[in-house]
Parts: structure tokens; C-alpha cells; sequence
């Protein structure tokens, strides 16, 4: 009996201590208690770069860049016939998303802020993280349409979060770019931003240009804002040339290179080539960019697959497959260029929205263009002949239609954006595919949410239906109108 007395008393001991705060004394040493912020940044500008190639995890790369024919699949003729209509964007929420936002819990908390700035000063660091963490919420909204925004990224606190309308998002997001670029402080440069080294001035130009391309997404559902926000944000500062053209720079490695480049040499799969769409208006107009955009074929041509027609009339090697200057294994994908910026500026003269010259701005951003993919090979006269042609001379009647095509054709191997940009302005004008599947009947409008949202999060998802339309991909997001 007295044994077993000493026994209960040890254990009732042990429990208690056990309750106990016992220090460090269960902490690993070994083990960073917050991981540090400069791989977070590195992190989420890698995903940002997988966004903006056409190939890549998530399915949604490609796809826009099928939708508006600047490419052809040509080994499985399914996504050009928009086979695949439910698409996820779990990995933009738990990836880059997640990254940025605890690089600014980690700057903001008392408790965090000395660490954090070992990497960067408070401030710059996160003036970067929320230019991305916009960009990125801009991407998905853009794509999904209303989107978990304001009770995103919550952790424990909230598993379900509520859809918030795009209008809702959009309005913030100007907020966000704004306030973001006046939180640089001229402090310790951020240390693992490979997008553009914690250049402050870049990333100022790169939120403004962000704010200007944003309100112009409003052309057709709220020209006052989208104006307002325009001039406030060309007042502010956006790329002024080429030098400031924003992008992801692939490296000659394994771990880090172009997706196009794992497509066409290491999987040896080649399953895209650029459509007949693309490269026979292009030779329609004697666009010198064909000899960047496209290589040529076995037989030496430029040869676009056919676009959506099944099955394939031929193999890979029959048509022309995406130029070294977008498919080599360091090329750099495009965020932002100095050509996107000035198509803007031309159309929202067009729209007077702003003063200035729209045949100016026009032939200025097919100018940058042609000089931004021909590099040393632009010369004056190959520009002066191009512009001349009755198809691509500026005309005041037709000045939206010609601004949307040469848009459509500067913004190659930036798919998603040209999709968004052909869906706010109907150009170039598209035909559908030939055959469709899964009831497709004409080009998609959007992307349809991930299926986790119908059991994970089905009471929003309900909700979210019944206000925005049915979950499918002819539903219109807010700005397409």
C-alpha cells in the first residue's frame, strides 16, 4: 500500500510539472521558430514567375494563352477545346499568398520586427509584399472572378472563408498599390527580391503601372472610377521605357528554369506550338516579330497548328513551336512592359479619359514592341514600313480594334493578360474552336472555381453562385460586360 501511495504521488507529480511552463528547455535550437523572410519573398517571386509562363502547376497557365489562340496544343487537343472547366487556385492561397502575408505579420509585429529586418528594412520589405500580394489576389480575381479576399490568409481563425465581390477587391487593390509604394523608407535594401533586386523606384513604377492597367479594366462597368484612378495613377509614375520592362528572369538550371524550356527539352513532350491563328495574321501584316515569336519548322517555314481541331493533322515537328527568345532555357517571362503601358495610355485617350495624342501613343507602343522583342535586329525602317500598312496604320475610327489587336500580338507569351485584355475590348476578333467538349460552345470567359470550394466551403460557395451565376466558363466576371 505505501508503494503504491508513493507511485500515485510521482504520478500526480509528473502531471503536474508537466502542466508547467518549463522555458526553452522543448524548443529545438536547430529550428527557426518564424521562417526567414527573405526566402519567403524568394518563394513567392517564383511562383509569381510560374504565373506568368504558359506552362506550368495549376493548369490555369496555358489555358488563356489557348483562349485567345496565341497558342495551339498540338499532342492532346483538349484544352483549346475547353475541355477543362473547374480550375484551382489552392496553390496561389497556400503558396505565395500565405508567403507575403506572413513576410508582413513578421515586419509588423513588435515581437518580430528586429528579426525580420535582418533581411530588409520594415518598411521596404513590406512595400513588397503587399505590390505582390495585390498582384497575385489581381491575377485570381481576374480569373475566377469573386474571389475569398477579405477573410483570406486567417489561418485557424477562419477555414471558410466568404467570397467578396470583384468590385469590392478591385477597390481595395488600388488602395493597396497606392499605400504600398509610399511605404518604401530608404532603408536596407531587401535581400532575396529577384524581381527587381529592392530597386525602390522600380517598384514604384511597377505599382503605378499596376493601378493603370487595373483601371482600365473598368472601361465598361465604372468608366468614372476607372478614370479617376487612370490619371492618378499616370501622375504617380509608370514604366517610362523599355529599361523598365518588369520580369522574371529564369536561370541555366534544372531547379529553376523556363517551364517552356522542361516542355520542349527535358520532357522532350513539345506540346505546344504556336496556332495558325497567331502566325498567319502575323504573316497577314509582315510582322518581323514572327522570326522571335516562332522557330521555324523541319521544312524551314512558319507554320501555326491548327487551332482546336482534333486530331491533329500532323506532329510537333510540323509546325512552328515558340522562338529560343521565349522557350530557351534562361528566358525571362514579362509582368509589365513599357508597350502594355503605352496601349493603355493610347486607349484612354480614346476613351478621354486623358489628353494627348492616341496615333502617337498608338505607334509608340508597336514601336516598343518591335524594339523590345527584336532587340538589335529593330530598325527604323522596318517600323516606318510596318505602321504604313493599311492593317496596322493608325485610324480614328477604328482606333480601339487596332489598339486590341497590336495588343494581342505585343502581349505573346503574356496569354493570361491577353485574355483579359480580349475579353474587356472583343480584340482581335476570335472564332472558337471547331469542335468543343464538355458543352463548350464558344471561347471561355472565365475560369471555374477549384471543385474543393463545393464541399470544403459550400455554404460561401453557394452563396457566391447565387450572386455572381452559375459556377461555369461563360459566367462573366464583374468587368467583362
Amino acid at each position: 500500500m505505501k508503494g503504491y501511495k508513493y507511485l500515485l504521488f510521482t504520478g500526480l507529480l509528473t502531471t503536474t510539472l508537466a502542466c508547467n511552463d518549463f522555458g526553452d528547455l522543448n524548443v529545438n535550437p536547430n529550428s527557426a521558430l518564424f521562417p526567414n523572410t527573405a526566402s519567403l519573398i524568394t518563394g513567392a517571386e517564383r511562383t509569381v514567375g510560374t504565373m506568368n509562363s504558359q506552362v506550368g502547376p495549376g493548369g490555369f497557365n496555358i489555358a488563356p494563352a489557348l483562349y485567345v489562340q496565341q497558342f495551339s496544343d498540338v499532342t492532346y487537343i483538349e484544352d483549346s477545346r475547353y475541355k477543362t472547366i473547374n480550375f484551382s487556385y489552392n496553390g496561389l492561397y497556400s503558396g505565395p499568398l500565405v508567403n507575403l502575408q506572413a513576410i508582413i505579420d513578421q515586419n509588423t509585429n513588435e515581437a518580430t520586427r528586429g528579426l525580420a529586418a535582418s533581411y530588409g528594412s520594415n518598411g521596404n520589405q513590406i512595400a513588397i509584399a503587399r505590390i505582390l500580394k495585390a498582384y497575385v489576389f489581381q491575377y485570381i480575381t481576374d480569373r475566377w472572378g469573386d474571389v475569398p479576399y477579405s477573410q483570406a490568409l486567417k489561418a485557424d481563425q477562419n477555414f471558410s472563408p466568404a467570397f467578396d465581390k470583384q468590385q469590392d477587391i478591385y477597390n481595395d487593390l488600388f488602395k493597396e498599390w497606392k499605400e504600398a509604394a509610399a511605404q518604401f523608407d530608404g532603408g536596407k535594401a531587401v535581400t532575396g527580391d529577384i524581381i527587381l533586386a529592392s530597386n525602390a523606384a522600380q517598384w514604384k513604377k511597377f505599382a503605378a503601372s499596376l493601378r493603370l492597367i487595373a483601371a482600365l479594366r473598368l472601361s465598361k462597368v465604372d468608366p468614372a472610377k476607372g478614370k479617376t484612378e487612370f490619371a492618378a495613377a499616370l501622375a504617380d509614375g509608370v514604366l517610362a521605357s523599355n529599361a523598365d520592362n518588369v520580369q522574371y528572369k529564369y536561370l541555366a538550371d534544372a531547379s529553376n528554369e523556363n517551364p517552356l524550356y522542361t516542355n520542349y527539352v527535358r520532357s522532350n513532350r513539345k506540346d505546344f506550338a504556336l496556332s495558325n491563328t497567331f502566325v498567319n495574321y502575323l504573316k497577314q501584316v509582315n510582322d518581323p516579330r514572327l522570326t522571335v515569336y516562332a522557330a521555324k519548322n523541319l521544312k524551314g517555314e512558319y507554320v501555326g497548328a491548327p487551332y482546336g481541331v482534333f486530331p491533329a493533322p500532323g506532329k510537333a515537328q510540323d509546325y512552328s513551336l515558340a522562338g529560343a527568345a521565349v522557350s530557351a532555357q534562361t528566358a525571362p517571362v514579362n509582368i509589365m512592359t513599357y508597350a502594355q503601358v503605352l496601349f493603355a495610355q493610347a486607349e484612354a485617350v480614346k476613351l478621354g479619359w486623358i489628353t494627348g495624342d492616341a496615333k502617337a501613343l498608338y505607334e509608340s507602343a508597336v514601336k516598343a514592341s518591335m524594339q523590345q522583342w527584336l532587340g538589335t535586329s529593330y530598325t527604323d525602317a522596318a517600323f516606318a514600313a510596318y505602321i504604313a500598312q493599311p492593317a496596322v496604320a493608325y485610324s480614328d475610327v477604328k482606333a480601339i480594334e487596332l489598339i486590341g489587336t497590336q495588343r494581342w500580338i505585343s502581349l505573346f507569351f503574356q496569354g493570361t493578360e491577353a485574355w483579359n485584355e480580349w475579353r474587356r475590348t472583343g480584340y482581335p476578333t476570335l472564332k472558337p474552336a471547331p469542335t468543343t467538349l464538355n458543352g463548350g460552345t464558344d471561347i471561355p470567359r472565365r475560369l471555374a472555381y477549384p471543385t474543393t470550394e463545393t464541399t470544403l466551403n459550400a455554404k460561401n460557395y453557394a452563396e457566391v453562385t447565387a450572386r455572381q451565376g452559375k459556377d461555369d466558363q461563360y459566367t462573366r466576371v464583374w468587368w467583362d460586360k
